[in-house]
């Protein structure tokens, strides 16, 4: 019997081109809220990742109501006036602040696999515990694809939680050498099958770059929505152009005509998710 294409498990034909446009940074301001919610229910953002430990991600969780929502899994803290702490007692995973440690290195030297796998379990936790109705895992500044130790923890709570996952780029498994996607998919885990990595570019030019060529199947692009503020301003002034042209590429005429134009077709983790667990 002919094995199923992604595509096809989720109704469409095997030649259809499928887009995830996901918000990343959800709950880490206000800002970055209103601009993923307005992205989700005026524009072409199909998912968001929640940061759950953040200070602004219980009201991310109660906007976002019934919207497909997964979890930011984070580990890392890195604004240098504007920090987040663990959920969990792990000292490992804390700086001499009792913060997060500012970038995935400091992770890598100091944490424990057993803190990061109690911090990752309660992170999904707490969002359920709040409602959200969880539909897919990625990871917050890449800490979890650098080493194969970490990826077996991604994994492992993928499977305990039974949700899809999102993977490395194309050009990060051939840097590492870490057969990323054939170990997800032999532990049942779905994911996209394509990532377009825009970031630090703009991804208004990447869209319009990659859309005409965009391979068959199910290809995600994520984004770092986040209105003009001066929350913004205050906690990433050296990244706000890029988070406000995020903000406004969700909701740009322009890149909806483009994607109508060459037949993309919008789909999000929910139904990944609900394919995974075999409830369609």
């Amino acid at each position: 019997m002919k094995k199923l294409k992604l595509a096809e498990r989720l109704g469409y034909g095997c030649y259809d081109r499928l887009l995830i446009v996901n918000c990343d940074d959800f709950g880490s301001s206000h800002s970055a809220n209103i601009a993923t919610v307005r992205g989700m229910s005026q524009g072409i953002a199909t998912s968001a990742s929640l940061m759950v430990p953040c200070p602004w991600a219980r009201e991310a969780a109660h906007m976002s109501e019934g919207l497909p929502l997964g979890i930011h899994l984070t580990l890392t803290s890195e604004h240098k006036g504007y920090r987040w702490r663990p959920l969990t007692g792990g000292a490992s995973l804390r700086d001499h602040d009792g913060f997060f440690p500012s970038t995935a290195r400091k992770v890598l030297e100091q944490a424990t696999a057993a803190d990061i796998i109690a911090e990752c379990t309660a992170q999904v936790k707490a969002a359920l515990a709040w409602g959200v109705d969880v539909s897919h895992l990625d990871v917050h500044m890449d800490v979890l694809f650098k080493s194969i130790d970490l990826f077996d923890i991604y994994l492992s709570l993928a499977s305990d939680f039974d949700l899809p996952v999102r993977l490395p780029s194309e050009s990060t498994i051939e840097s590492q050498g870490i057969p990323f996607r054939t170990q997800a998919h032999s532990r049942g885990i779905l994911s996209s099958e394509h990532l377009i990595y825009a970031w630090p570019r703009l991804t208004r030019d990447v869209l319009f770059e990659v859309i005409p060529g965009l391979p068959t199947g199910v290809s995600e692009i994520f984004v770092h929505p986040v209105l003009d503020s001066l929350e913004l301003q205050g906690y990433d002034d050296a990244n706000a152009d890029i988070r406000m042209h995020d903000a406004e590429c969700l909701i740009d005429s322009g890149i909806m005509n483009l994607l109508k134009s060459h037949g993309i077709k919008l789909v999000n983790y929910r139904r990944i998710r609900d394919i995974q667990r075999k409830i369609l």
